[in-house]
């Protein structure tokens, strides 16, 4: 079991303690004894301890930044929802393929923003700007939210505000199972609770700092009986020797877990694997012995957002992956949604 995440060295901006979060997260941490340090913006963190950059990264990687959201301009967050809503950036977990890597650059600490009521009015300001339409809200584009909530409670707070609107819903994904805490929030059926899953092999080799298959599952199935509305994301999904099988028996585990009512209103999202050519420069660099298949030669390319192409698989593997998980899903979760696959 993936214990739950505490900070090796954590970094305040005097700004943070203006605002009640951070002042109640400076005391935690001096309680806990943990190194605090000031910083007058995240961006003038220099000096992290290390003797080179594998250990540099490393140690940024448990490295915590609470500070404020300065940018209350949400971006957009398709396919799964309108806008991204920022709570936290960066993640503490390993995955060798992450897209965090690129984005975060040389600077892959974790922030936790603490001026969340000024995130929820622009939140409301985006639900009014689209009323009477819905609007759906992902808490999980720049982080995984739920690896750090335990210390933070902030996206217990985002459950129990979307729970008491009449026009916004909340979605997040993750791969930890440390989630006791949000069990008991008032989420109203208004919070979509997603895990990321993957079969066996992924988990195992690429997927390192985060919590296990087994114990992923158990986490969905407490969220299951907490009523919370449940979702899968099943990425990336990557081909590797015997991937059929590894798949399938991923989803044996799940359907043999799940109680019966959380299968009425089930969604599934379907990523492949992709990457850049940027990607796989910092990939190579923080994972010199990853075992992660990064061939162009064996990838169609794609134009990605913002003119960045990316590489995916060839289109026959893709109707491959598709029609096999796509069945896999109707068999075991005949009433589930697929959202969408990309």
């Amino acid at each position: 079991m993936v214990k739950p995440f505490v900070p090796q060295l954590v970094y305040v901006e005097p700004r943070a303690l203006e605002y009640d979060l951070g002042k109640q997260l400076v005391a935690k941490f001096e309680d806990m004894g943990i190194e605090i340090r000031e910083t007058t913006s995240h961006n003038q963190i220099r000096n992290l301890p290390g003797e080179n950059h594998f250990q540099k990264y490393r140690i940024a990687k448990s490295t915590l930044v609470v500070g404020i959201r300065k940018t209350l301009k949400f971006d957009t967050s398709k396919p799964s929802a309108e806008y991204a809503i920022p709570f936290a950036t960066g993640c503490m977990g390993h995955c060798h393929y992450c897209y965090l890597q690129t984005t975060m650059g040389s600077k892959p600490y974790i922030r936790t923003y603490v001026n969340v009521d000024e995130i929820f009015d622009a939140a409301e300001e985006y639900m009014k700007e689209r009323a009477p339409e819905m609007t759906r809200f992902e808490a999980s584009c720049t982080s995984d939210i739920v690896g750090v909530d335990h210390l933070t409670h902030t996206l217990k707070r985002a459950i129990e505000y979307f729970g008491q609107s009449e026009l916004g819903q909340l979605r997040f994904v993750t791969k930890f199972a440390h989630v006791d805490h949000l069990l008991d929030a008032n989420h109203n059926g208004r919070t979509r609770f997603r895990f990321s899953i993957n079969d066996s092999y992924v988990i195992k080799y690429f997927e390192p700092g985060t919590s296990r298959l087994d114990d992923r599952i158990e986490a969905a199935k407490k969220v299951a009986e907490s009523e919370y509305p449940l979702g899968f994301i099943v990425a990336p999904i990557y081909l590797h020797e015997g991937w059929k099988e590894g798949y399938k028996e991923m989803f044996e585990k799940l359907e043999a877990t799940l109680p019966a009512h959380a299968r009425k209103d089930l969604t599934f999202e379907m990523i492949q694997h992709r990457f850049t050519k940027p990607a796989k420069r910092v990939i190579q660099e923080n994972y010199p012995m990853t075992k992660l298949e990064l061939d162009e030669s064996k990838r169609k390319w794609k134009w990605g957002k913002y003119g960045i192409g990316k590489y995916v698989y060839t289109s026959e593997e893709q109707e491959d992956i598709k029609d096999t998980l796509g069945s896999y899903i109707h068999h075991y979760f005949p009433e589930a949604k697929i959202e969408y696959f990309t």
